[in-house]
């Protein structure tokens, strides 16, 4: 009796350890900062073979990074890539509490963010030029950590708003 029920626990544990997630296998319970670490933190690039079919011209290469850069605080920098091989460069430090955060680098879409996390695997970005609003971003990560989804909302030159979804596959 005690040797099928030893069989049966062990039979469970292999199986929720197959079902568990890869990162928290290999972190375990005495790796806090593994088991804590974001979805988002490293380097996201843009699938150009995704492209919204009414964005226009694709740019090379769009490149995210997110960052951990303590004390409470994150730095995401942005990498865009265009067809002539002349580089934007945007950085931004912000805490994500939803406050406005000065951005640095290149401003021609917008000099200020403000970011918040409602979920591990979501940032909500406003992003503003001047003070004011430019666009709404939404990042959500996939569930297997592998994709990375913006969607982006605006309004075109004529005031009327839009939503475009850009997908991005984790390089690291």
């Amino acid at each position: 009796m005690r040797t099928a029920a030893l069989r049966f626990i062990l039979r469970c544990s292999a199986t929720a350890l197959l079902l568990m997630p890869v990162g928290a296998a290999i972190a375990g319970p005495d790796d806090p900062a593994a088991a804590n670490r974001s979805p988002f933190l490293g380097t996201w690039e843009l699938d150009l073979s995704r492209m919204p079919a009414n964005y226009g011209p694709p740019p090379r290469r769009v490149l995210y990074t997110f960052e951990d850069v303590g004390a409470g605080q994150w730095r995401t920098t942005v990498d865009i890539t265009a067809p002539d091989g002349s580089v934007r460069h945007m950085a931004v430090r912000y805490a994500r509490d939803g406050s406005a955060s000065a951005g640095e680098g290149d401003n021609s879409e917008a000099d200020s963010a403000a970011i918040n996390q409602p979920a591990s695997n979501v940032l909500v970005m406003s992003l503003a030029k001047n003070k004011m609003l430019g666009s709404v971003r939404v990042y959500a990560i996939s569930s297997d950590g592998k994709e990375m989804t913006e969607s982006a909302a605006a309004a075109d030159a004529g005031g009327a708003p839009f939503v475009r979804n850009f997908y991005f596959r984790r390089l690291r």
